[in-house]
């Protein structure tokens, strides 16, 4: 009986080697079929060649030994370990497989993220270039004394469309940004209360147009001073309030209040509420409402624009604060945005500068006798930038392009130009290589001061643009409000 068991052994391990055999050939080919192994085709050979021998010197025991159990249970479980060897090999290179297709649609996913991002930085200028126009000249014409009512009415409804189309642009924008992981936070001291006031104006007579009592409450902060990115926090608002003012009827209400909770350690805690008794939002949308492109089906909603991403951008940008935010909702009853933020306060001298700078800061700005460059290829956008700047007193210098603008620097005596406002794409040179030739001039020619006004309004363009040499950076569409307080800042400087 023991001999037969010890003779099953090893006719068993004999089937198994040649199984490892089989198994790891097999192994070999498709390793060296799937990639360049030449180096490493004599160690793929050698583990073949020790199965081999493996194998002959169980056929040899068979055939001329006469070995015992305890050989044979030897000679049996090394076949099982290289067996279960093999079977490791194949699953590790199965393993390696997956990871590099893994890593394969990674990469497809990464070039089609910056073909995303490449599209749309072109599509941003190509639309902001137009809008540009039809936002300028619309100004323009709205600034007629002798318009008739009726073209005033059309060209005031011609710009509200076209802020909205640009929100529209800027909404896709942002949501790209904040996918791409490009969009960062940019704090510095400021009025949190001044923010709440611009809130108020900026959509005051819509509320007034639709009937609806509209109250902006601050009188819970203690401290209004603090640290913070007011654009972003801007945003957020003109978000919340713009969705209110859609969703809420005529003789409606809309309440903001910002109510400060806490202070401690330097940091005080803010509560943002912004609240409508509007159509509300069923339970199942409500749960949905922060992601991207959700919009709720309804009659009343079917009528209203938008993109979809207004929330999901809020939502971000509140979690870029390390804040949080909430809603409360119900059917035909309203809405309520709640958010808690905390911020730090700011220093008592950037407090005493920023009351300095409300203090002192003119009524009217008048840059008469001010002479200011502007390098522009586009002939619609020069002429509209002209006649906004003659508007305030500029005496205006005209380049095509930064080649252009460049030579007239050099050939101007010094302190001819106390500005210099300059397009980004150009032909010929663009405004980044301009600028930076521009601060390799003499010592006076190179410090005059160059402001970016471009359709490139990303926040890596804006950085582009300082790192270039440039003190600012004003996007197209120019808003007039906007592009004045930034040379005003500039030539105060």
């Amino acid at each position: 009986m023991k001999i037969i068991f010890t003779q099953i052994m090893i006719y068993m391990g004999i089937a198994l080697m040649v199984l490892n055999i089989y198994k790891y050939v097999r192994f070999s080919r498709e390793i060296s079929a799937r990639g360049d192994w030449k180096r490493e085709a004599n160690i793929l050979r050698l583990p073949v060649i020790l199965l081999f021998l493996f194998l002959f010197g169980y056929i040899a025991v068979a055939l001329f030994g006469h070995p015992d159990l305890v050989v044979a249970g030897i000679l049996f479980g090394g076949s099982i370990f290289v067996f279960i060897m093999v079977v490791l090999m194949r699953r590790i290179e199965h393993r390696i497989q997956i990871n590099e297709h893994m890593q394969a649609e990674m990469e497809a996913t990464k070039l089609e993220s910056e073909a995303k991002t490449r599209f749309l930085a072109n599509m941003s200028h190509d639309l902001r270039t137009p809008m540009n126009a039809i936002i300028g000249y619309t100004t323009l014409a709205l600034q007629k004394k002798d318009i008739q009512q009726d073209t005033k009415e059309y060209l005031e409804k011609i710009d509200y469309s076209s802020l909205h189309l640009l929100s529209l642009i800027n909404d896709i924008l942002d949501m790209n940004s904040i996918e791409s992981g490009k969009m960062e936070l940019d704090t510095a001291p400021g009025d949190l209360t001044k923010v709440m006031d611009e809130v108020y104006d900026i959509f005051l007579m819509q509320m007034q147009g639709k009937h609806l009592k509209y109250t902006v409450d601050y009188s819970g902060v203690q401290d209004g001073y603090a640290v913070f990115d007011k654009n972003r926090l801007n945003r957020i608002l003109l978000n919340l309030v713009s969705n209110a003012l859609k969703f809420t009827p005529e003789n409606g209400e809309i309440k903001v209040t910002l109510t400060q909770t806490g202070k401690n350690d330097g940091n005080a805690d803010y509560e943002l509420r912004v609240k409508d008794n509007g159509i509300g939002m069923s339970k199942e949308f409500a749960e949905h409402i922060f992601e991207a492109f959700e919009r709720e089906r309804n009659k009343t909603v079917s009528g209203t624009q938008g993109t979809g991403l207004g929330m999901s951008i809020t939502k971000s940008l509140v979690e870029m604060m390390n804040g949080t935010i909430n809603v409360q909702t119900e059917k035909d009853k309203g809405t309520e945005f709640i958010i808690n933020l905390t911020f730090p306060l700011a220093a008592q001298e950037d407090i005493d500068e920023l009351t300095y700078n409300e203090t002192d800061k003119p009524q009217t700005v008048d840059f008469s006798g001010k002479r200011v460059l502007l390098v522009e290829d586009n002939p619609i956008n020069k002429e509209i930038a002209v006649m906004l700047l003659e508007q305030f007193g500029f005496e205006v210098d005209y380049a095509e392009n930064g080649k252009v603008g460049l030579e007239m620097v050099e050939a101007a005596a010094p302190n001819t130009y106390d500005l210099v406002l300059m397009d980004i794409q150009m032909p010929v040179m663009n405004g980044y290589d301009a600028t930076r030739a521009i601060r390799k001039l003499d010592e006076q020619r190179a410090a005059i001061p160059i402001i970016a006004m471009s359709a490139n309004a990303f926040a890596e363009d804006v950085q582009e643009a300082l790192a270039a040499g440039m003190n600012a950076h004003i996007a197209k569409p120019m808003d007039v409000n906007t592009m004045m307080e930034t040379i005003s800042g500039i030539i105060r400087e």
